[in-house]
Parts: C-alpha cells; structure tokens; sequence
C-alpha cells in the first residue's frame, strides 16, 4: 500500500490516493519519515534493522539451510541476545526458511516368520579382540543429488569399518559387497560372529551361504540391533 502511494503520488497527490485506500495521510508521513530518517523509528525497528543483517549473515555462511533454532542458537553462541520468536518473525520477513527434512525412509524389511540364526550377542557389543565380532547394517544418506544407502561392517573391537558401499537402492547385493570388502581386507580365521538386524538383505540365500563359506557364525537380533553398536 505504502508502495502504491510513492509510485502514484506524483499523478494523483497523496490525499486522493488515501481517500480511496484505507489509509491516513497522516499514517503514511509519519512511515515516509521514518524510512528517510530511521531515527525516528521506534526501538523495536531499531534493533529489528540491527539483527536482520546479522541474521543474514548467520543464514548465508551455513549454506542457507539453517532454520529459526539453528540461527537462533548460532546468534546466542556469538553473544548477540535475541528472542527466538523475533528470529523467526524477522526470517519470514525476509523470506528466509531452513532445509526441511525429508520423510523417513524404513530401511529394514523383516519377516518374523521366516527362520533366521540365533542371537548370539544379546545386545552385548563387546569383543577381547579383533575379528571376534562384526556387526553390519545400512543407512540412507540425504545428498544434494539425491537419496543414497550406505552399508557397513564394523568390527568391535576397535570400533572400525572394515567394509563399507553405497548404493542408490537397498538391493542384498551392495550389502553382500560390504561384507566381501571387509573378509578380503581382514582375512578372519575363526571364532568370528557377524551380527545383523531381521533385514531381508542380512537373510538372503547369497549371504548367508558367503558367511558360511568363510566360516563366520552367524548372528540375528531385533529390528536395529546391530545400529546399537557405536560407529567409527
């Protein structure tokens, strides 16, 4: 509305223009003057003017995905005291919104029913040595190209990955590429159990006859069990 005015004023003359808009004259001199001398504004403008390019700033170096919380807390972490409801008010003004979050993705597709190895770790993710237990899953990783899965071997012990691959789709064969990776490089001899969560791809035919060539015991927990170890 105010831009209106400053664009017809020159043909039609402010009071005209408000007698049509449901404006005062007096309420637009009074934003005319404060937009030429911005100390006549009132105190909340005045600090709203000082932390918008602060806000801008904060935005603009975490790679325009941070949302109000994340600006708020980096705005406090460097001193500068702010309410957390002025963040987001000042953000909408100035069209700036955070990276959201896409939808959960289940990774892990069981069926109770069908028979699997027993548990042999009971949540337990401790090992005297290396190459006596490894624990694999899989994850999915957002990415600026898109979604991608992330299958991993981790050995106990010393709480490393000894085999890794990632994959555009949650296929049993990238996982079974993990597990290769991590026999060719640590070359186990015995004693070894493999842990895995009921997912489809831990119980395919392809894997667990590779588990049983290497001479590696088996292991199958709940739903997420072998995430519960800490990774590297």
């Amino acid at each position: 509305m105010i831009t209106f005015i400053d664009d017809h004023r020159g043909a039609h003359g402010v009071e005209p223009i408000c007698k049509v808009l449901p404006i005062a004259p007096s309420t637009y001199h009074d934003h005319a003057a404060k937009q030429a001398d911005p100390e006549k504004r009132s105190v909340r403008a005045k600090k709203d003017m000082a932390l918008k390019p602060e806000i801008a700033r904060v935005f603009n170096e975490n790679f325009e995905v941070y949302g109000v919380r994340k600006v708020w807390r980096q705005l406090k972490r460097e001193n500068i005291v702010v309410a957390r409801c002025t963040v987001e008010r000042l953000m909408q003004s100035m069209g700036l919104h955070g990276v959201i979050r896409g939808k959960h993705v289940r990774t892990t597709f069981s069926d109770k029913t069908a028979p699997c190895p027993l548990d042999h770790v009971n949540r337990q993710f401790h090992a005297p040595a290396p190459n006596r237990l490894w624990v694999s899953d899989f994850t999915y990783v957002s990415t600026w190209s898109g979604m991608v899965y992330v299958a991993f071997v981790i050995d106990v012990y010393a709480r490393y990955n000894v085999g890794w691959r990632v994959s555009r789709t949650a296929h049993a064969g990238f996982v079974l590429d993990a597990l290769e990776q991590a026999i060719h490089d640590r070359k186990p001899v015995s004693n070894l159990i493999h842990h895995s969560d009921r997912g489809s791809q831990y119980l395919s035919i392809k894997y667990t006859e590779r588990l049983a060539e290497a001479g590696i015991e088996p292991s199958v927990g709940s739903v997420g069990d072998s995430a519960a170890c800490p990774r590297a």
